[in-house]
């Protein structure tokens, strides 16, 4: 999989949201004062993201980590000596967790349901990354628009928690 800078404008309306994409060489990020900080790139990125696999691997590697979180937030839970503080801290983690996975899903399903080639998010406690395959165009500023709005519709955050970045 090539990764490829997004057209000018889209870099633009990227700044503008503070979104990332991801370049052939670098990660640009939109800083809070609008200003590029690129940050170098592996010399085998092409290597590393090749084929239609990237988005099964991140999808993969993302339930792997939560299953693990999982895991140990029932043990927490499940201790004998656990006060009823950890085993309810434990559960909310555990329910917060459900609700990050089933967003996500949506926000994929709905993303691809636009017509991308493909789409993976990454949602955190206060922001959500979503990497996005527009095929063999160029991600837009008015896609960069379309993903934002449907993010924060699922997920209620803000669009300065909204991070997109383009994997083509």
């Amino acid at each position: 999989m090539n990764w490829k800078y997004a057209g000018q404008e889209a870099q633009e309306g990227a700044r503008d949201a503070g979104t990332k994409i991801l370049g052939e060489a670098a990660l640009v990020s939109g800083t809070e004062d609008g200003e590029d900080a690129p940050a170098a790139a592996p010399e085998d990125e092409t290597g590393v993201y090749t084929g239609s696999d990237y988005f099964a691997s991140a999808r993969l590697t993302r339930q792997q980590a939560r299953d693990s979180a999982i895991t140990l937030l029932q043990e927490a839970a499940a201790q004998e000596n656990a006060d009823t503080a950890v085993a309810n801290e434990a559960s909310e983690g555990i329910q917060a967790l459900a609700s990050f996975t089933l967003k996500e899903a949506q926000i994929e399903n709905l993303v691809t349901a636009k017509g991308y080639a493909d789409c993976v998010a990454f949602m955190g406690e206060d922001s959500i990354s979503v990497v996005v395959s527009t095929g063999e165009r160029e991600l837009t500023g008015e896609d960069v628009a379309k993903i934002t709005d449907i993010a924060m519709s699922e997920t209620g955050y803000g669009a300065a928690g909204i991070k997109i970045m383009a994997a083509n």
